[in-house]
């Protein structure tokens, strides 16, 4: 058994995260604002130590690490650290016990990429704000790691997938996409609907962090998690609508068009994604964790729609599919 404290424990992927290390034997402390319970109920959470901590206000106070480190653990999941200084100060005040440090990253560590699928060894450029802090973190918790400090790994997940609304097959999260594909209406796409998205379900991402507790050879690498084959638009377009028995109506168009018609808002997370279309391999987390796996990103869209159909979010006939 090992002492394990997950940091964004209520989270989407540490909703599914801490219930399997529970199973799996460990005791468990789950770090969370305490303002939610988790996005699935299990009933592992009663064995689950709860600590309720604010990172934001105590990282201000340059008192977050210090508290994580006098949790006394043999591993640490961070699944909730957006900026070099806070996981600077974690990595300071876990020096001294050097306990296993797991930190989520995300596949917007790669910007534009030169091959397909990228791999975690291409060049890191980053996208946007988010991409570029990713970046920085990675980089330093690798430095400590080669300077004989706090061993870490880094997971970088694609679009987290689960039973709420997710990223849909325009590239958003407009709602209506889910309508206009099962009722057969017309739905616009940029870019000849070739932009390529990455999903991955949740437990799957959940899976590879507690692979990687056990995996020695893992430390000191980053590993891709998502599922085992990126998606165009128009292919998860038709997917959705094969779904209520249907072809989808997909009008190409161009991106001011595609504003006029989605509206700024989505348009410009269609943009944000479409400008990536990044296909991530996963070769090295199968070869170094074990990684499987379970979900294609088709089976977990239809998990988040099934759930924003059953919570009224979106008027379907849960019976059609």
């Amino acid at each position: 058994m090992s002492r394990i404290v997950v940091i964004g424990a209520t989270g989407h992927v540490g909703s599914y995260l801490v219930p399997r290390l529970v199973r799996a034997g460990h005791d468990v402390m789950a770090v969370s604002r305490g303002e939610r319970e988790p996005y699935v109920a299990a009933a592992e959470w009663q064995a689950v130590e709860r600590v309720t901590l604010d990172r934001e206000l105590e990282d201000r106070a340059g008192t977050f690490g210090e508290r994580i480190a006098a949790l006394a653990a043999d591993a640490v999941i961070d699944m909730l650290c957006f900026t070099p200084e806070s996981a600077q100060q974690l990595v300071d005040a876990l020096r001294p016990a050097r306990p296993l440090l797991l930190h989520c990253g995300t596949i917007w560590v790669h910007g534009a990429v030169a091959r397909v699928p990228v791999t975690e060894d291409e060049p890191r450029t980053g996208f946007g704000e988010y991409g570029a802090a990713k970046v920085a973190i990675e980089a330093l918790l690798h430095r400590e790691t080669r300077a004989g400090g706090v061993p870490s790994v880094v997971l970088h997940p694609g679009h987290i997938t689960g039973p709420w609304p997710s990223i849909t097959p325009a590239g958003n999260l407009d709602l209506d996409v889910w309508r206009r594909l099962a009722s057969g209406e017309p739905l616009a796409l940029p870019d000849l609907g070739l932009g390529v998205l990455h999903h991955v379900h949740a437990d799957d991402v959940a899976q590879a962090f507690e692979l990687a507790l056990n995996r020695p050879a893992a430390i000191g690498s980053s590993f891709h998690v998502v599922s085992d084959q990126a998606m165009t638009l128009r292919g998860l377009a038709a997917a959705v609508a094969g779904w209520f028995g249907r072809e989808p109506v997909i009008e190409l168009v161009d991106w001011a068009e595609f504003e006029r018609r989605v509206g700024v808002e989505h348009a410009g997370i269609s943009r944000e994604h479409v400008s990536r279309s990044i296909a991530a391999s996963i070769e090295r987390a199968r070869d170094v964790l074990g990684y499987r796996p379970r979900y294609s990103s088709v089976e977990a869209l239809k998990e988040s729609l099934r759930w924003l159909a059953a919570n009224r979010l979106v008027e379907l006939d849960l019976d059609r599919f």
